[in-house]
């Protein structure tokens, strides 16, 4: 499969943000937008309860099987946003750190928020994505 996401690191803006500030598809490329990836186990139960970190590599497990099923990998990821319910930035940096490493060289756009609740119950992480694939 061709490379559809060029990541753009910007030299003008600071150098301490741990990923890219921008990035592009091609105009051929399909896009797609998935759902919040939500950190459940197959039989709808929310894992990891209190733990931010184990929420969000579940959430990232679901993310990769979500893009597989539409054709595609975190490569091709071309923006994220991670929500996490607390108003504590050391439970948003557990979560980021996650997602930051599953991720790897590949460090598309990304927002990190911190939100007052998610959609099930005890969930604390939630990850967003749009991924861009030429076929």
């Amino acid at each position: 499969m061709p490379k559809s996401v060029t990541l753009i690191r910007s030299t003008s803006l600071s150098s301490v943000a741990e990923y890219a500030y921008a990035a592009t598809a091609p105009a051929e490329a399909r896009l797609i937008f998935l759902a919040g990836s939500c950190p459940l186990n197959e039989d709808g139960s929310t894992a990891a309860i209190g733990d931010y970190a184990g929420q969000a590599a579940k959430a990232v497990d679901n993310l990769r099987t979500a893009l597989s099923d539409a054709g595609a990998s975190v490569t091709d990821v071309i923006n994220t946003r991670v929500l996490v319910a607390s108003s504590n930035q050391a439970d948003l940096v557990a979560a980021w750190e996650v997602v930051r490493d599953a991720f790897g060289d590949h460090d598309a756009p990304s927002t990190l928020m911190g939100v007052t609740v998610l959609g099930y119950d005890d969930q604390l992480v939630e990850i967003e994505a749009i991924a861009a694939v030429v076929d």
